[in-house]
């Protein structure tokens, strides 16, 4: 009786998480067409075809108080073998309290508010060999403890494992001029990427228009700087122990948005500042059909040095954003985002375009452009002058 009583107990449990699983995911077929041969030996010429998948598990428990989810990503690329790649983008359980929560496994983590540049956004790697625009992570392992208040929201993190930047392979386009070896990864203190620890801590608040959020951040840098080995030809990347406090500020006042960024980043060889500030103007209805309009403008600043043997350097230490987002507001979500990018020191123009329509209630049509249009050769995107390219992507969400 007590056993039959078990197994019942049992099933019935099994069947209530089973009810409360959402799954669901997409399969994408992307086609990227490059406008020229590339500027290194051995890259694939002019096309590259791959196929990518995300799957999404979910499940909340029925009061509410546990979260699981699941979501892995990969991607199979024809050209380019460091490409083709596999990642838990996310898998992890939170527990839900009244004022706090308590999330733990591989997750990812978004801080900012600028459009063009996101620099305290610090929690996850970059998956570089999805994009150069850093919008794309790797899942991250973590303990994270958040605390939401009247005052505010307080969030912890501590951070074991790093995960390694990825880089495209030899045959890959949009690289750098020597091919990365992960083999040869340097970390200060002589540990590995398994005996990393870094912390953060996040405070965030709404004050009337102003949405404020500031942030620490303890650990090895997600960026490498690249030390040349002769003997090999190739990069040997270095992960610098850094501490880095940050700061985002967005002001909304009806059609407009006033946007910051900053932070101060100490490593071992120096200490510097960046941000990137700016607007974005909202024109509503600018159609009968009723599309918006909104109009961007941002500036980005960085003075850290230009010796790659002190860290890694940035292209966006003065430029000049300006681009605009229009939104058809129509059954299909037709959506376009454009920008060019100016370099106020030497001139240098690199541009890019996203435009995405539903088709139906399953399908997906994007197109991507990054346009390198005229870059000054001792610019430090002048190895990508001649990647410009477009991507046309087709996907099936289930």
């Amino acid at each position: 009786m007590l056993l039959a009583s078990a197994l019942a107990a049992v099933s019935l449990s099994q069947a209530a998480f089973a009810d409360g699983i959402d799954i669901s995911g997409s399969i994408a077929a992307e086609n990227r067409v490059f406008f020229e041969r590339g500027n290194l030996p051995g890259q694939l010429q002019t096309y590259q075809g791959s196929l990518e998948f995300e799957l999404d598990v979910r499940w909340t428990s029925p009061d509410r108080r546990w979260d699981f989810v699941f979501v892995p990503f990969g991607r199979l690329d024809g050209r380019d073998g460091e490409r083709t790649h596999f990642d838990a983008r996310e898998a992890y359980v939170r527990w839900n309290g009244d004022t706090v929560s308590v999330r733990t496994g591989y997750a990812k983590v978004f801080w900012g508010v600028a459009e063009s540049l996101h620099l305290v956004d610090i929690i996850n790697q970059s998956d570089g060999i999805e994009d150069i625009d850093n919008e794309d992570k790797l899942g991250q392992l973590m303990l994270e403890v958040s605390v939401q208040q009247d005052w505010g929201q307080i969030t912890g993190y501590v951070l074991p494992s790093f995960r390694k930047r990825t880089f495209a392979g030899v045959d890959g386009r949009l690289r750098l001029p020597f091919p990365v070896d992960d083999s040869l990864t340097r970390f200060d203190q002589g540990q590995d990427e398994g005996g990393d620890i870094d912390f953060a801590l996040r405070y965030s608040h709404y004050f009337g228009d102003w949405d404020v959020g500031l942030s620490f951040f303890s650990g090895a840098s997600r960026d490498p700087r690249f030390v040349i080995d002769p003997s090999l030809g190739v990069f040997a990347p270095f992960y610098d122990d850094i501490t880095q406090v940050g700061v985002d500020l967005q002001y909304t006042n009806e059609a407009w948005l006033w946007k910051f960024e900053g932070i101060v980043r100490d490593t071992p060889f120096e200490t510097f500042v960046a941000g990137v500030g700016g607007l974005e103007y909202s024109f509503y209805g600018v159609t009968e059909a009723g599309a918006d309009l909104g109009i961007i403008l941002e500036i980005q600043y960085d003075n850290r040095s230009n010796d790659p043997l002190l860290g890694p350097l940035s292209p966006a230490d003065n430029d000049l954003v300006t681009g605009f987002r229009y939104s058809l507001n129509d059954v299909e979500d037709t959506a376009v985002l454009a920008g060019i990018t100016t370099d106020l020191d030497d001139g240098s123009l690199s541009g890019f375009v996203e435009a995405s329509r539903r088709i139906g209630d399953n399908w997906t049509t994007e197109l991507e452009g990054r346009f390198f249009l005229s870059v000054d050769q001792q610019n430090l995107i002048a190895g990508f002058s001649k990647d410009s390219h477009i991507i046309i992507r087709l996907t099936r969400y289930f």
